[in-house]
């Protein structure tokens, strides 16, 4: 059985249809779950939390400092009440600036020299491993159609449908793990 050549034409752009379907089928969109800081917004906080301690009445006086060094804030004062009243502050610039207060993690307050004290205040980046784990297994409990795989200090989550994932980014929002998560990199194909 032979096919004219305008059928053979035909029954080729046909066939090609049909893989090009079937392979937009199979194409997965993803996006990756992160936790990013921007430093340049807590060195801004920083500097506006120094300046407005300098300037305040109850400060007046005072050894009060905040700062920036090696990724985490170290914070000092004569006592904890002064420190508790900076670190408020500095909460408030943060936040101003955009900085989520998950992302840091304090440390406890320690005696220093001169009779002040002082706390490490540890700036989270990246997902840690035991948060990455609660989070996939959050995605994988939910029984979503849905793929979540850890890598390195991100999550990525991948699937067919695009509904499907935003439901995930709702479900993931709801739900406090107790650090600052971003979705990022949301890809289409």
């Amino acid at each position: 059985m032979s096919f004219s050549n305008q059928e053979n034409k035909k029954f080729n752009y046909v066939k090609s249809l049909k893989a090009n379907i079937i392979f937009n089928m199979a194409k997965e969109n993803s996006f990756d779950i992160v936790s990013k800081t921007d430093y340049a917004e807590v060195t801004n906080a920083v500097n506006q939390t120094t300046k407005e301690v300098s300037q305040r009445f109850d400060f007046k006086g005072s050894k009060a400092t905040v700062d920036l060094a090696d990724k985490d804030l170290n914070l000092s004062a004569e006592d904890e009440t002064k420190l508790r009243n900076m670190n408020d502050i500095l909460q408030g610039k943060l936040v101003k600036r955009g900085i989520s207060l998950k992302a840091l993690d304090y440390q406890k307050i320690e005696p220093a020299a001169g009779g002040t004290v002082r706390q490490t205040v540890k700036i989270q980046q990246g997902i840690p491993i035991e948060k990455a784990k609660e989070i996939v297994k959050f995605i994988k409990d939910e029984k979503l159609k849905v793929q979540a795989s850890i890598q390195g200090e991100t999550v990525r989550v991948s699937g067919k449908d695009r509904d499907i994932l935003q439901d995930v980014i709702a479900k993931l929002k709801a739900v406090d793990f107790g650090i600052d998560m971003q979705f990022d990199n949301y890809r289409s194909n």
